[in-house]
């Protein structure tokens, strides 16, 4: 999963004709911690999409433009739009982030 460090490096990634996978995080969130002990099978499993993680501490502007509320935050984007959202009450296991997933993509 790609890092995403600047405003101008995520709407790069956002802008593209094919959908891209954000996950929304913080270093010090321990449901963030958690996800990432099963979110690396997930991107496996859906390794036909790009795959992007953002900071929310360092890029507060963008979380706040696109409503992330709660971390962790799984956002598809498509031509520079966020076409769904996960938030992080139904982010706790595998099976909540697959379903989204299939339903999303």
């Amino acid at each position: 999963m790609e890092s995403i460090q600047t405003k101008d490096n995520f709407q790069n990634v956002i802008a593209g004709e094919q959908p891209v996978i954000v996950k929304f995080q913080a270093d010090w969130c321990p449901d963030c911690r958690r996800m990432d002990l099963f979110i690396d099978d997930i991107v496996k499993e859906f390794n036909g999409y790009k795959w992007y993680d953002v900071n929310r501490d360092e890029l507060p502007e963008i979380a706040e433009k696109y409503e992330v509320m709660g971390i962790p935050s799984l956002l598809v984007f498509q031509d520079g739009k966020k076409t769904a959202h996960l938030h992080s009450a139904d982010a706790k296991t595998p099976e909540e982030v697959e379903e989204f997933l299939q339903r999303s993509l």
